[in-house]
């Protein structure tokens, strides 16, 4: 067998309709696209979507995506902004109080921006700590506790 001898199985590839050829090929006169109107004419087709002038259904319905209903309680906190806390553990509360966090905020994460001057003990309950905010935060002598 040659690559040049191949062909597809016989009758695997149905030849292409001739229309407008005459009566007998069932596809005569207009060739079965009826009788005027715009799809009966040589260009007569209209973009996806178009619905004759009418409001296409696209534009009636309102647009919409996606909100991440834990992205409105989570907030995402600058390594830096750790030194405005008084006191050596960090937690939700000490964060609220320190005016750093909304009321609202269920979670929040430490993210590496900027320099910590002291050690801090996190409490990571409802909190995480990047990689390198993890890595700086021991650096300084700090811990990080999972409760």
């Amino acid at each position: 067998m040659r690559l040049n001898t191949l062909k597809p199985h016989p009758h695997s590839k149905p030849s292409r309709l001739r229309v407008g050829r005459g009566i007998g090929s069932g596809l005569g006169k207009t060739s079965g696209r009826g009788h005027k109107g715009q799809r009966a004419r040589k260009s007569g087709n209209v973009r996806p979507g178009f619905e004759g002038g009418q409001m296409p259904i696209q534009r009636r319905l309102p647009k919409f995506g996606f909100i991440s209903r834990v992205g409105l309680v989570t907030a995402e906190i600058c390594l830096s902004e750790l030194n405005k806390v008084s006191g050596d553990t960090i937690d939700l509360a000490a964060l609220k109080d320190a005016g750093i966090l909304r009321k609202n905020m269920k979670r929040a994460r430490i993210m590496l921006s900027g320099k910590i001057d002291r050690a801090f003990i996190v409490k990571s309950q409802n909190m995480h700590v990047t990689c390198g905010a993890r890595q700086a935060i021991e650096a300084a002598g700090g811990r990080i506790e999972s409760e």
